[in-house]
Formats: structure tokens, sequence, C-alpha cells
């Protein structure tokens, strides 16, 4: 037997082993939407690059507004850059780096100038309003926020809803909208944490995050303070009809806008997102307790507090008191991100997780908005655009300029879209007896709540790093609360502002 044993060959009564392994390469599935968009896109702009010229626009006044050869061609890359941003064809800070690109490439811009606005003042504005959000997420502050709110609405989700929507407007009275979305977004991830352990999508994560992006908007039309844009716009009015608009005629002809629209942009969020689940069962017990475990304020939420405090009391200075007018808003809001590192509320480690995929989509929301600006291609569109209404009923004008402000609002900013339209409607509007207020003050309404394209706004932007929703849903769904605006503004516009003492027809 020992010698039987010996004479087995080696790997006798083991399987025989396969002659060949042959292993089938991975199939990678070919995208063709995003092709198909890329295309699209692209065949658009070299479609602009390809027509000769494009008709010249003509005032009532008989001034001729020709759109040069770059002004075109801005309006091809404008196109562009709308389709690949709604579609998502590639992250949206490198669609916004590839509208630099363009410039430079097919000689639009200068480098230095289409380059240079992804560091405007306005986008290092938006960055420290994100690092803002970010001390008060490390702080604990943001947990301990959500919990007391939670506390108060309850379990019942749509109310919870409402609550963040109420607390979201009250906050951009007193502060900018943008800095509001980045404070409170932290919030929001809690809350949704609370809601659901999952990291996919839901309904009520959806309702949520839009729907705070949408309600500051809303808010941040109510006062100065909640925007540039209505300072602004103010300024340009007084310099072309000698009208000044006083702090709290703003306030009192918005304030009642921005409650209804809030309310809508609720109810729209409830049907649209209904929550998957009415109550979540033992929340308010669950946040009580979590609360308290959090303990006393620590060292790094006080000064949290005390360096929001500061920033709010500079922006008051900033709006009443002339020798703070000229201090820069970008500059005010980046005195919290060097105390917040200097004092190590916050670290590198933290600095890492800014969302530089939401700062270079404003450095290239700013670019095409210049662009468009400094070749003319936003002036000939105004007047193209209003001069249509010439012959309108004089509602269907003031409504006219207003969504004007809307569509332009939802790609440039809000401040350049009112600069676009304002003076050209102001020359027109004397034809139809239109007075000058209600042009103002139905141009600040829209302009404030862009709620189709994440440019529009950076509480938008904000929003969609919940990652809770596409730009596509952004978009579709955002013309709900736009038509809902404009059936609003109708309302106001020839009824309820002319009550309130608003001029809204010259006299005869």
């Amino acid at each position: 037997m020992a010698d039987e044993t010996k004479k087995m060959p080696v790997g006798a009564g083991l399987p025989e082993m396969p002659e060949e392994i042959v292993i089938a390469p991975k199939k990678v599935a070919i995208d063709w939407k995003r092709i198909i968009f890329i295309l699209l896109g692209l065949g658009i702009f070299f479609l602009f690059y390809a027509i000769p010229s494009l008709p010249d626009a003509v005032d009532p006044g008989g001034k001729v507004f020709k759109l040069p050869w770059a002004g075109k061609m801005a309006l091809g890359l404008f196109l562009m850059a709308g389709i690949w941003w709604v579609f998502e064809v590639m992250p949206i800070g490198a669609t916004a780096i590839a509208i630099g690109l363009f410039q430079v490439l097919f000689h639009i811009r200068t480098a230095d100038q289409a380059l240079k606005d992804f560091l405007d003042p306005s986008v290092w504005f938006i960055f420290g309003s994100v690092v803002i959000g970010t001390a008060f997420s490390v702080s604990g502050l943001t947990k301990r926020m959500a919990y007391k709110m939670l506390n108060v609405v309850g379990e019942r989700t749509n109310f919870i809803l409402l609550g963040t929507f109420l607390v979201t407007v009250a906050m951009t009275l007193v502060m900018a909208h943008t800095a509001v979305a980045a404070a409170i977004f932290p919030l929001l991830m809690a809350i949704n944490a609370l809601y659901s352990e999952s990291d996919q999508p839901t309904r009520f994560g959806k309702g949520l995050f839009i729907g705070m992006a949408w309600s500051a908007g809303a808010g941040s039309i109510i006062t100065f303070l909640g925007s540039a844009r209505g300072v602004a716009a103010a300024g340009m009015f007084k310099q072309f009809t000698q009208s000044d608009i006083g702090f709290f005629e703003l306030t009192w002809y918005m304030l009642p806008v921005g409650v209804i629209m809030t309310v809508l942009i609720w109810l729209i969020v409830i049907i649209c997102f209904r929550p998957e689940r009415a109550h979540i069962e033992g929340l308010r017990e669950k946040s009580k307790e979590l609360s308290k475990e959090l303990g006393p304020l620590n060292s790094k939420e006080k000064f949290v507090i005390f360096t929001v405090v500061v920033l709010l009391a500079l922006f008051m200075l900033k709006s009443f008191v002339p020798a703070f007018k000229d201090l820069d808003r970008a500059g005010i809001m980046l005195i919290a991100t060097v105390a917040f590192f200097i004092t190590l509320t916050l670290t590198v480690e933290d600095m890492e997780t800014i969302p530089w995929n939401i700062i270079l989509l404003f450095g290239g929301a700013m670019s095409i908005g210049f662009c468009l600006w400094q070749t003319k291609a936003a002036e000939w569109l105004a007047v193209h655009w209003l001069t249509m209404f010439l012959n309108a009923p004089w509602l269907v004008f003031v409504l006219g300029i207003a969504f004007f402000v809307l569509i332009m609002t939802n790609f440039i900013m809000n401040v350049a879209a009112i600069a676009i339209s304002l003076p050209v409607s102001l020359v027109i509007a004397p034809y139809l007896g239109v007075a000058p207020h209600v042009i103002l003050f139905a141009s600040l309404v829209t302009a404030g709540m862009p709620f189709n394209l994440l440019i529009g706004a950076a509480p938008n932007a904000i929003a969609y790093e919940s990652k809770q929703f596409t730009t596509g849903e952004f978009f579709g769904y955002g013309w709900i609360p736009s038509l809902a605006l404009m059936a609003v503004l109708a309302v106001f516009v020839y009824i309820i502002w002319p009550l309130m003492g608003m001029p809204v027809l010259l006299p005869k």
C-alpha cells in the first residue's frame, strides 16, 4: 500500500483544473442622454457662431441697440451653459469652468476678464457664507437648533416643513439669504437624518431642501438686509427718478408678498413632495433626549454666536450709518472666516469639506452674467423683450417686465437683471401711463425668487448639496411656484398695492 501511495502522481484525486479561465469584460453602458445634451449645447453655441448677425433692437425713443459679434456669441454661450446646467451633463462646477474657457477660446472676452470673475467679491461672499454654515455644524449649534425646533413643531412632518420655512424667512429679515441658507443647511441635514437613516433621496428630503431654497428667496425681498439687490435697485431708482425708497417703505409693500409666497411654497411642497410618513413617532421625546445630551453651550458655540452677532451689527451699520456705507459685504463676511481659523473653531480638515463645486458654480454664473452685460447682449435682450409690450395694457406691461427679470435672474445676478431691465422699462413706462414705483417693486419681487436654476440664487445651490434632488427636478418643479408668483404679483399690482398707497398709474 505504501508503494502504491508513492507511485501516485502529484495532485491525484483533486478536481481537474480548467484549461483556460476567461473573464468577460464588464460592459459599460453608454449614457446617450448625456451625450445628446452635450451635443445639443455645443450645436446651439456653434449655430450662433455661424449666424452672421441678429436684428437691431430699437427703444420707443428711436435709440438703436446693435448686437456686436461678442454679444451674439455671449447669447450662444448663455444658452449652452443653461442646457448643460439643467441636464447636468457634467458636474455643475465643471460647466462653470467651461463658461470661462469658451470665452477665452473664442475671443468673446479676454482671459483676464472671463476668469477674473470667478474671484468676484460676490463669490467670496458666498464662500464666507458657506464657512459660517460649516462653523455652525462643526461647533454643534445646528444640532442644538434642530432639536429645539423639533421640540416646538412636534412630530407631524408637514409642520416640520412649515417650521423650517418660517425659521428661514425670519432669519432673512436681518441677514443675507445666502448666509441664512448656509447656516440653516446643516440644521436641515440633522432633521433629515432623524427622518431617514438612509442616504437615498426621499420626498420629505426633496421638499425640505427645495422648500428652504424657495422660502429663503421669499423672505429676502422683505427688507434691505435680506440681499444686496434691494439697496442696489433703490440706488438706481433714485438716480433715474430722484425718488428715494425708505427702509420701512420697502417692508410695507413687500411683507405681505413674502408671507403669502411662504405659505404657498409650503402648500406646493407638501403636495408635490408629500412626505412618506405623516408622523415621526417619538421624535419629540428623542429630540428632548438628544438636546439634554448636548449639555450647556460649549466655547465654540458661544464664539460662533458672538461672531454672527458682530457680522449682523456690521451689516446693519452699513445699511444705516453713512460712515460704514463703503464697507464691502464680502469683506464683512470674510471677517468670520479668518476669525474661525485663528481661534481653531475650524481646522484645515474642515476647509476640505467646503463644497467647491458650488463655489465654482457661482464663479461661472458671475462670468456669464458679466459677459452678457459687457458685450451688450443683455441690454439688447431687454429692449427686444420690453418693446413687445409697447402697445399692451399697462398690467401686461408691468407683468412682462417682472417676468423678464424672473427669467434673467435664474441665469445671472439678480442685481444685474434689474440693472438691465429697469432703465429700459422706465423709458417705456410713461408711454403707457405707468408709475415708476410699481415697476421697481414688481421687479424686486421676481428678482428675489428664481425658483428654476441653481445659479439663480446661492440658497438654491446650497440646497443642492443635500443630494436629495437633481438639477432637472429643481428646474421642472420650479415652474409651479414661478407661475404662482406671477399670479400673486398680478393681484398685488392691480388691487392690493394701490389700496396700500403705492403709485401705480401716472395722473392724466
